[in-house]
C-alpha cells in the first residue's frame, strides 16, 4: 500500500488550559519531522491524526476523507509509541501477528505475511521470544513489523527510540527510513533530536505554544535560512 496525503485544516483543541491549533499538509508519501519543545503539541498533534484526541472544530483529511471524528480503529493509521506497546506474555510472532488480527485467527496467507515482516526487521530468528528477553531497540523491531502487517498508509511515530543510546537509534533511524520508501508510506515522527529529524524527513514541521511556528522542505532547516524559532530551539539544545 503506498502513502495518502494528509490535510489539517483549521484544527482546534482546547485541553488542559491550553489551545492547540494546527492547518498544514503533506503530500502522500512524505516523511515529515515534528519537532519542538516539551509540551509544544507534538504528541498532541500525532494524537489527533491517530484518533486518540478528538477535535473542538477542524478537519483532518487522509487521502480526502475527513477522519477527525472516527475512531482509532476507522483510520488509515498505524502508530509507534516510545513504550512499543507489547503484550509480555506473547512471543514476538504474535506480538506481530496482532497487527493483522486482534483475535490471533490467521490463515496461510496470513501467517507469511506475519513471518516476512519479522524477517524483514531482522527479528527471524527470534519469532518465540518473550518481549521480556529483547533488548529495546529488538523489541522496537517488534512494533514495527507489527506496522508492517497492518499496512496501512499513514504511520505515526511518537518518539520511538527515545530511549535507546546513540548508535542504536541510528540503526533505528535507517530501519524506518527504509521501511517508509520501501512502502510509500506517510509518516510523521515526533524527535528532540535534530539529527534525527535530517536524517529520515523531507519535510519539517517546527511546533511552538500549541501550533505550527514554522514548516517546510528539511533543507531549510538546516541551512542558512533557518528559520528564527527552530534556530533558537537548536541554539539551547
Amino acid at each position: 500500500m503506498s502513502g495518502a496525503d494528509i490535510q489539517c485544516r483549521e484544527l482546534r483543541l482546547s485541553r488542559g488550559g491550553m489551545e492547540f491549533s494546527f492547518d498544514f499538509t503533506l503530500a502522500a508519501g512524505s516523511v515529515a519531522a515534528v519537532m519542538g519543545p516539551s509540551g509544544s503539541g507534538k504528541s498532541t498533534l500525532l494524537d489527533l491524526i491517530a484518533g486518540f484526541e478528538t477535535p473542538n472544530s477542524g478537519e483532518i483529511l487522509i487521502a480526502g476523507a475527513d477522519v477527525a471524528q472516527a475512531p482509532p480503529a476507522r483510520r488509515p493509521v498505524s502508530m509507534v509509541f516510545q513504550e512499543n506497546n507489547l503484550f509480555g506474555h506473547l512471543d514476538v510472532f504474535s506480538n506481530v501477528a496482532l497487527g493483522r488480527s486482534p483475535s490471533l485467527k490467521l490463515d496461510g496467507k496470513a501467517r507469511e505475511d506475519v513471518r516476512a515482516a519479522i524477517n524483514r526487521v531482522g527479528l527471524g530468528d527470534k519469532e518465540k521470544r518473550l518481549p521480556a528477553t529483547l533488548s529495546g531497540g529488538e523489541r522496537q523491531r517488534v512494533a514495527l513489523a507489527r506496522v508492517l502487517v497492518r499496512d496501512r498508509p499513514v504511520l505515526l511515530l511518537d518518539e520511538p527510540f527515545a530511549a535507546l543510546g546513540p548508535a542504536l537509534r541510528s540503526d533505528m533511524i535507517a530501519l524506518v527510513r527504509e521501511l517508509s520508501a520501501e512502502r510509500g508510506m506517510t509518516m510523521l515522527m515526533a524527535t528532540h533530536h535534530p539529527e534525527d529529524a535530517e536524517r529520515i524527513a523531507d519535510t519539517m514541521l517546527y511546533l511552538e505554544a500549541g501550533t505550527i511556528a514554522a514548516s517546510g522542505p528539511i533543507s531549510r532547516f538546516f541551512g542558512p535560512d533557518m528559520p528564527e524559532a527552530f534556530r533558537r530551539y537548536v541554539g539551547s539544545k
